[in-house]
């Protein structure tokens, strides 16, 4: 009898490690990360950036089908190192910070082979109320706390809402660069 219970208790273990739930989680953290993006207005390449990282990544490279994101930054943070434009782009017409506070990436697949860190996400993209499905290659390196994750991707703005017509294109880049450290 002491046997069977000891045999179901190592099974119980070995079935609870391997499970989704034991992942290793991840939270993504300010220090090491920026999300810049960059658009076309007047011609000429404008670059800003937002800070405020949140959420939480679930991540194994050796069990992509249980890895999930769901992480989003502060929307009030937007920085283009001009404050009146800054200041333009926290307002209704553009990013609507006090209604929209927060822009949001929720994975639905994460795939790949793995093979020097490379892997693409498949997820939700809210912002300003609007959600857009989103595609894009991914890096993934190991650093000593949790991981360094790299992607890079282009959107519509006007999809979400982002500005009116105006001399600003209507599609820009979105680079990721995510340190995020064991939860």
């Amino acid at each position: 009898m002491k046997n069977i219970i000891l045999i179901s208790t190592t099974f119980l273990m070995l079935l609870l490690s391997t499970s989704p739930s034991a992942f290793a989680q991840y939270k993504p953290v300010d220090n090491g990360s920026t999300l810049k993006f960059t658009v076309a207005n007047l011609g000429f390449d404008v670059d800003g950036t937002f800070s405020g990282f949140q959420g939480t990544l679930s991540f194994d490279p050796q069990n992509l089908s249980a890895a999930n994101f769901d992480v989003s930054i502060d929307a009030a943070t937007v920085n283009t190192d001009n404050s009146l434009r800054d200041k333009h782009l926290k307002d209704d017409g553009f990013f609507d910070v006090k209604n929209y506070p927060r822009i949001r990436l929720v994975s639905s697949k994460i795939s790949g082979s793995g093979k020097n860190g490379n892997y693409n996400l498949i997820g939700l993209l809210t912002l300003k109320g609007k959600t857009k499905q989103v595609s894009f290659p991914f890096t993934a390196a190991p650093a000593t706390d949790g991981y360094f994750f790299k992607g890079s991707f282009k959107i519509k703005r006007k999809e979400f809402g982002v500005g009116g017509t105006s001399t600003i294109a209507d599609e820009l880049t979105i680079d990721l660069n995510v340190h995020a450290v064991k939860a």
